[in-house]
Protein backbone atom coordinates (compact mmCIF):
# COMPACT_ATOMS: atom_id res chain seq x y z
CA UNK A 1 0.00 0.00 0.00
CA UNK A 2 2.84 2.66 0.90
CA UNK A 3 4.68 1.71 -1.95
CA UNK A 4 1.88 2.28 -4.33
CA UNK A 5 1.06 5.67 -2.96
CA UNK A 6 5.04 6.61 -2.91
CA UNK A 7 4.85 5.80 -7.00
CA UNK A 8 1.35 7.52 -7.34
CA UNK A 9 3.01 10.42 -5.41
CA UNK A 10 5.97 10.73 -7.87
CA UNK A 11 3.99 10.10 -11.13
CA UNK A 12 1.87 13.53 -9.85
CA UNK A 13 4.77 15.18 -9.16
CA UNK A 14 6.42 14.33 -12.90
CA UNK A 15 2.94 15.12 -13.89
CA UNK A 16 2.67 18.84 -12.14
CA UNK A 17 6.18 19.50 -13.36
CA UNK A 18 5.08 18.70 -16.91
CA UNK A 19 2.05 20.85 -16.89
CA UNK A 20 3.58 24.19 -15.52
CA UNK A 21 6.57 23.93 -18.38
CA UNK A 22 3.17 24.04 -21.02
CA UNK A 23 1.53 26.61 -18.68
CA UNK A 24 4.35 28.64 -18.77
CA UNK A 25 4.39 28.68 -22.34
CA UNK A 26 0.78 30.02 -22.91
CA UNK A 27 1.33 32.51 -20.15
CA UNK A 28 4.32 33.98 -21.80
CA UNK A 29 2.24 33.88 -25.27
CA UNK A 30 -0.91 35.14 -23.59
CA UNK A 31 1.30 38.01 -21.73
CA UNK A 32 0.30 37.20 -18.38
CA UNK A 33 3.37 38.39 -16.43
CA UNK A 34 4.25 40.10 -13.26
CA UNK A 35 5.93 43.26 -14.29
CA UNK A 36 8.72 44.22 -11.46
CA UNK A 37 8.17 47.20 -9.29
CA UNK A 38 10.03 48.93 -6.43
CA UNK A 39 7.69 46.62 -3.93
CA UNK A 40 9.07 43.56 -6.18
CA UNK A 41 11.38 40.48 -4.98
CA UNK A 42 12.26 39.90 -8.74
CA UNK A 43 14.18 41.55 -11.42
CA UNK A 44 12.76 40.49 -14.60
CA UNK A 45 9.10 39.74 -16.13
CA UNK A 46 8.02 36.72 -15.42
CA UNK A 47 4.90 34.42 -15.82
CA UNK A 48 2.35 34.44 -13.06
CA UNK A 49 -0.56 31.89 -12.67
CA UNK A 50 1.48 28.84 -12.66
CA UNK A 51 -0.32 28.03 -9.72
CA UNK A 52 -2.73 26.65 -11.96
CA UNK A 53 -1.18 23.36 -12.09
CA UNK A 54 -1.85 22.82 -8.35
CA UNK A 55 -5.52 23.95 -8.78
CA UNK A 56 -5.80 21.19 -11.93
CA UNK A 57 -4.16 18.02 -10.13
CA UNK A 58 -6.22 18.42 -6.63
CA UNK A 59 -9.10 19.07 -8.01
CA UNK A 60 -8.75 15.81 -10.81
CA UNK A 61 -7.55 13.88 -7.44
CA UNK A 62 -10.58 14.16 -5.63
CA UNK A 63 -13.14 13.66 -8.82
CA UNK A 64 -11.75 10.52 -9.15
CA UNK A 65 -11.46 9.73 -5.82
CA UNK A 66 -15.09 11.13 -4.89
CA UNK A 67 -15.53 8.56 -8.65
CA UNK A 68 -14.45 5.46 -7.33
CA UNK A 69 -15.40 5.92 -3.84
CA UNK A 70 -18.77 7.52 -3.81
CA UNK A 71 -18.21 9.94 -1.44
CA UNK A 72 -19.67 12.90 -3.00
CA UNK A 73 -21.39 15.22 -0.39
CA UNK A 74 -18.16 16.81 1.14
CA UNK A 75 -16.28 16.47 -2.13
CA UNK A 76 -18.63 18.57 -3.78
CA UNK A 77 -18.47 21.33 -1.19
CA UNK A 78 -15.04 21.69 -1.52
CA UNK A 79 -14.38 21.03 -5.87
CA UNK A 80 -17.13 23.58 -6.39
CA UNK A 81 -16.20 26.31 -3.56
CA UNK A 82 -12.13 25.92 -4.21
CA UNK A 83 -13.06 26.08 -7.44
CA UNK A 84 -14.55 29.20 -6.94
CA UNK A 85 -11.83 30.33 -4.86
CA UNK A 86 -9.61 29.67 -7.98
CA UNK A 87 -11.28 30.65 -10.59
CA UNK A 88 -11.70 34.30 -8.36
CA UNK A 89 -7.70 33.99 -8.53
CA UNK A 90 -7.03 33.56 -11.60
CA UNK A 91 -9.33 36.36 -12.66
CA UNK A 92 -6.80 38.58 -10.61
CA UNK A 93 -4.10 37.08 -12.45
CA UNK A 94 -5.43 38.35 -15.78
CA UNK A 95 -7.18 41.23 -14.47
CA UNK A 96 -6.76 42.85 -11.29
CA UNK A 97 -10.11 42.90 -9.39
CA UNK A 98 -11.36 44.72 -6.47
CA UNK A 99 -10.76 44.04 -3.35
CA UNK A 100 -14.14 44.18 -2.18
CA UNK A 101 -15.50 42.12 -4.90
CA UNK A 102 -12.65 39.21 -3.98
CA UNK A 103 -13.65 39.93 -0.33
CA UNK A 104 -17.26 39.43 -0.84
CA UNK A 105 -17.15 36.48 -3.34
CA UNK A 106 -14.64 34.70 -0.68
CA UNK A 107 -17.34 34.88 2.10
CA UNK A 108 -20.21 33.76 0.35
CA UNK A 109 -17.92 31.20 -0.47
CA UNK A 110 -16.89 30.45 3.15
CA UNK A 111 -20.60 30.74 3.87
CA UNK A 112 -21.93 27.87 1.61
CA UNK A 113 -18.57 26.05 2.93
CA UNK A 114 -20.33 26.26 6.50
CA UNK A 115 -23.74 25.02 5.16
CA UNK A 116 -22.00 21.83 3.45
CA UNK A 117 -19.20 21.20 6.12
CA UNK A 118 -20.35 22.51 9.22
CA UNK A 119 -18.42 24.75 11.47
CA UNK A 120 -16.33 24.79 14.97
CA UNK A 121 -18.59 24.00 17.23
CA UNK A 122 -15.85 23.97 20.11
CA UNK A 123 -12.30 24.65 20.13
CA UNK A 124 -8.87 23.10 22.25
CA UNK A 125 -6.68 25.27 23.66
CA UNK A 126 -3.37 23.58 25.07
CA UNK A 127 -3.40 23.61 29.24
CA UNK A 128 -7.28 24.89 29.16
CA UNK A 129 -9.01 21.78 27.10
CA UNK A 130 -12.12 22.00 24.92
CA UNK A 131 -14.33 24.89 25.18
CA UNK A 132 -17.54 24.65 23.82
CA UNK A 133 -18.42 28.31 21.70
CA UNK A 134 -22.05 27.13 20.16
CA UNK A 135 -23.81 29.40 17.49
CA UNK A 136 -20.39 31.77 18.06
CA UNK A 137 -18.42 29.63 15.79
CA UNK A 138 -20.43 30.12 12.65
CA UNK A 139 -18.95 34.32 12.32
CA UNK A 140 -15.52 32.79 13.76
CA UNK A 141 -15.34 29.85 11.13
CA UNK A 142 -16.30 32.25 8.12
CA UNK A 143 -13.32 34.73 9.39
CA UNK A 144 -11.15 31.55 9.41
CA UNK A 145 -11.95 30.68 6.25
CA UNK A 146 -12.03 34.19 4.35
CA UNK A 147 -8.48 34.93 6.48
CA UNK A 148 -6.90 31.74 6.10
CA UNK A 149 -7.39 31.98 1.88
CA UNK A 150 -6.10 35.57 2.06
CA UNK A 151 -3.02 34.89 4.63
CA UNK A 152 -1.54 32.34 2.48
CA UNK A 153 -2.39 35.08 -0.70
CA UNK A 154 -0.56 37.63 1.58
CA UNK A 155 2.40 35.37 2.01
CA UNK A 156 3.40 34.56 -1.38
CA UNK A 157 6.16 36.99 -1.87
CA UNK A 158 9.34 35.37 -2.08
CA UNK A 159 10.28 32.68 -4.41
CA UNK A 160 9.96 29.38 -3.75
CA UNK A 161 7.83 30.31 -0.27
CA UNK A 162 4.52 29.77 -0.62
CA UNK A 163 4.70 26.55 -2.19
CA UNK A 164 7.88 25.11 -0.26
CA UNK A 165 5.12 25.82 2.63
CA UNK A 166 2.20 23.98 1.24
CA UNK A 167 4.27 20.89 0.60
CA UNK A 168 5.48 20.84 4.25
CA UNK A 169 1.74 21.54 5.14
CA UNK A 170 0.58 19.69 2.72
CA UNK A 171 2.76 16.39 4.11
CA UNK A 172 1.55 17.32 7.58
CA UNK A 173 -1.82 16.65 6.84
CA UNK A 174 -1.31 13.61 4.90
CA UNK A 175 0.69 12.34 7.88
CA UNK A 176 -1.83 13.24 10.43
CA UNK A 177 -5.04 11.65 8.41
CA UNK A 178 -2.93 8.50 7.61
CA UNK A 179 -1.59 7.79 10.86
CA UNK A 180 -3.40 8.95 13.45
CA UNK A 181 -7.46 8.04 14.58
CA UNK A 182 -8.35 11.17 15.86
CA UNK A 183 -7.62 13.13 12.03
CA UNK A 184 -8.13 9.63 9.95
CA UNK A 185 -10.41 10.87 7.13
CA UNK A 186 -9.98 9.74 3.44
CA UNK A 187 -11.03 13.00 1.52
CA UNK A 188 -8.42 14.98 3.96
CA UNK A 189 -5.41 12.23 3.44
CA UNK A 190 -6.19 12.57 -0.81
CA UNK A 191 -6.99 16.20 -0.36
CA UNK A 192 -3.08 16.50 1.15
CA UNK A 193 -1.25 14.33 -0.99
CA UNK A 194 -2.60 15.76 -4.27
CA UNK A 195 -1.64 19.38 -2.70
CA UNK A 196 2.26 18.07 -1.90
CA UNK A 197 2.30 16.16 -5.12
CA UNK A 198 1.44 18.99 -6.87
CA UNK A 199 3.04 21.89 -5.28
CA UNK A 200 6.44 19.60 -5.62
CA UNK A 201 6.04 19.56 -8.96
CA UNK A 202 5.48 23.20 -9.42
CA UNK A 203 8.16 24.01 -6.49
CA UNK A 204 10.87 22.89 -9.07
CA UNK A 205 10.39 25.59 -11.32
CA UNK A 206 9.41 28.19 -8.78
CA UNK A 207 12.33 27.46 -6.32
CA UNK A 208 14.64 30.80 -6.25
CA UNK A 209 14.91 32.10 -9.14
CA UNK A 210 11.75 31.52 -9.88
CA UNK A 211 11.04 30.52 -13.58
CA UNK A 212 7.02 31.37 -13.14
CA UNK A 213 4.77 32.71 -10.09
CA UNK A 214 2.12 30.40 -8.35
CA UNK A 215 -0.40 33.50 -8.78
CA UNK A 216 -4.02 33.94 -6.84
CA UNK A 217 -5.23 31.44 -8.34
CA UNK A 218 -3.15 28.78 -6.39
CA UNK A 219 -2.13 30.85 -3.49
CA UNK A 220 -6.31 31.84 -2.57
CA UNK A 221 -6.80 28.19 -3.43
CA UNK A 222 -4.28 26.75 -1.39
CA UNK A 223 -5.08 29.55 1.77
CA UNK A 224 -8.86 27.46 1.14
CA UNK A 225 -7.73 24.28 1.33
CA UNK A 226 -5.83 24.25 4.41
CA UNK A 227 -9.16 26.19 6.23
CA UNK A 228 -11.38 23.65 5.64
CA UNK A 229 -9.34 20.30 5.58
CA UNK A 230 -9.98 21.02 9.55
CA UNK A 231 -13.95 20.85 9.26
CA UNK A 232 -13.88 18.02 7.09
CA UNK A 233 -11.62 15.80 9.75
CA UNK A 234 -13.55 16.86 12.41
CA UNK A 235 -15.24 14.28 14.84
CA UNK A 236 -17.82 14.68 17.10
CA UNK A 237 -17.42 18.92 16.43
CA UNK A 238 -14.26 18.12 17.91
CA UNK A 239 -11.97 20.98 18.58
CA UNK A 240 -8.94 19.34 18.17
CA UNK A 241 -9.24 19.95 14.36
CA UNK A 242 -8.91 23.30 14.55
CA UNK A 243 -6.24 23.16 16.91
CA UNK A 244 -4.23 21.06 14.52
CA UNK A 245 -4.81 23.58 11.50
CA UNK A 246 -3.61 26.54 13.81
CA UNK A 247 -0.73 24.54 14.37
CA UNK A 248 0.31 23.79 10.79
CA UNK A 249 -0.09 27.06 10.05
CA UNK A 250 1.30 28.83 12.98
CA UNK A 251 4.03 30.81 10.99
CA UNK A 252 1.12 32.26 8.09
CA UNK A 253 -1.17 32.70 10.92
CA UNK A 254 0.95 35.13 12.94
CA UNK A 255 2.79 36.89 10.28
CA UNK A 256 0.08 37.63 8.08
CA UNK A 257 -2.01 38.21 11.01
CA UNK A 258 0.38 40.70 13.24
CA UNK A 259 1.54 41.95 10.10
CA UNK A 260 -1.97 43.01 9.02
CA UNK A 261 -3.53 44.64 12.30
CA UNK A 262 -0.18 46.77 11.92
CA UNK A 263 -1.01 48.56 8.54
CA UNK A 264 -4.73 48.61 9.35
CA UNK A 265 -3.73 50.74 12.57
CA UNK A 266 -1.52 52.78 11.18
CA UNK A 267 -4.45 53.32 8.51
CA UNK A 268 -2.48 51.68 5.59
CA UNK A 269 -4.10 50.23 2.55
CA UNK A 270 -4.18 46.38 3.67
CA UNK A 271 -4.93 45.10 0.58
CA UNK A 272 -1.77 47.05 -1.29
CA UNK A 273 1.28 45.05 -2.01
CA UNK A 274 4.29 45.71 0.22
CA UNK A 275 7.21 44.35 1.53
CA UNK A 276 6.79 44.78 5.74
CA UNK A 277 6.36 40.77 6.72
CA UNK A 278 8.68 39.45 8.22
CA UNK A 279 9.90 36.63 5.84
CA UNK A 280 10.16 40.03 3.46
CA UNK A 281 12.12 41.52 6.00
CA UNK A 282 14.30 38.99 6.41
CA UNK A 283 15.24 38.74 2.94
CA UNK A 284 15.59 42.29 2.59
CA UNK A 285 17.93 42.69 5.07
CA UNK A 286 20.58 39.71 3.59
CA UNK A 287 19.23 36.24 4.70
CA UNK A 288 19.19 34.52 1.17
CA UNK A 289 15.80 33.86 -0.85
CA UNK A 290 16.37 29.97 -0.10
CA UNK A 291 17.61 30.26 3.72
CA UNK A 292 13.68 31.67 4.33
CA UNK A 293 11.71 29.37 2.26
CA UNK A 294 14.03 26.35 4.05
CA UNK A 295 13.37 28.25 7.60
CA UNK A 296 9.51 28.37 7.48
CA UNK A 297 9.16 24.80 5.87
CA UNK A 298 11.24 23.75 8.83
CA UNK A 299 9.04 25.87 11.48
CA UNK A 300 5.79 24.06 9.55
CA UNK A 301 7.65 20.66 10.48
CA UNK A 302 8.13 21.79 13.92
CA UNK A 303 4.26 21.90 14.12
CA UNK A 304 3.88 19.39 12.55
CA UNK A 305 6.31 17.29 15.11
CA UNK A 306 4.65 18.99 18.23
CA UNK A 307 1.17 17.86 17.18
CA UNK A 308 2.36 14.12 17.14
CA UNK A 309 3.71 14.70 20.62
CA UNK A 310 0.72 15.64 21.30
CA UNK A 311 -1.51 12.97 20.10
CA UNK A 312 0.85 10.64 21.74
CA UNK A 313 -0.04 12.32 24.98
CA UNK A 314 3.50 13.80 25.86
CA UNK A 315 2.68 15.78 28.70
CA UNK A 316 4.80 18.93 27.99
CA UNK A 317 3.40 19.79 24.56
CA UNK A 318 0.31 21.29 25.26
CA UNK A 319 2.73 24.33 27.15
CA UNK A 320 5.12 24.30 24.28
CA UNK A 321 2.34 24.57 22.07
CA UNK A 322 0.26 27.82 23.90
CA UNK A 323 4.26 29.33 24.96
CA UNK A 324 6.69 28.20 23.06
CA UNK A 325 5.24 28.74 19.10
CA UNK A 326 4.42 32.34 20.45
CA UNK A 327 8.11 32.84 21.74
CA UNK A 328 9.36 30.87 19.24
CA UNK A 329 8.16 33.84 16.87
CA UNK A 330 9.14 36.73 18.93
CA UNK A 331 12.76 35.69 18.90
CA UNK A 332 12.56 35.75 15.43
CA UNK A 333 11.03 39.51 15.36
CA UNK A 334 13.49 40.13 17.64
CA UNK A 335 16.53 39.29 15.60
CA UNK A 336 15.00 40.23 12.67
CA UNK A 337 14.62 44.31 13.78
CA UNK A 338 18.29 43.76 15.21
CA UNK A 339 19.27 42.69 12.13
CA UNK A 340 17.60 46.33 10.29
CA UNK A 341 19.06 48.36 12.85
CA UNK A 342 22.62 47.10 12.25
Amino acid sequence: MVLKLIIFFVIIVFISFGMVIIIRRWLLRSHIVDIPNERSSHLIPTPRGGGLSIVMIVMSVILVYSFISHQWQQSLVFLTMGGLIAWLGWRDDVHSLSPKLRLLVQTLAAVVTILGLGYFRSLTIPIIGEINIGWVGIPLTVLWIVGLTNAYNFMDGLDGFAGGVAVAAGFSWMLLSFLSGEFQNELVFWIAFSITAGSAGFLIHNWPPAKIFMGDVASTFLGYSFAIVPLISIRNTSGDAALAAVVIMWTFILDGGITFARRLIKGEHVFEAHRTHLYQRLAINGVRNFQVNLLFIALTLIGLLLLLGWLRGVQWIPAVILFGLPGLWILLSWITKRMEND
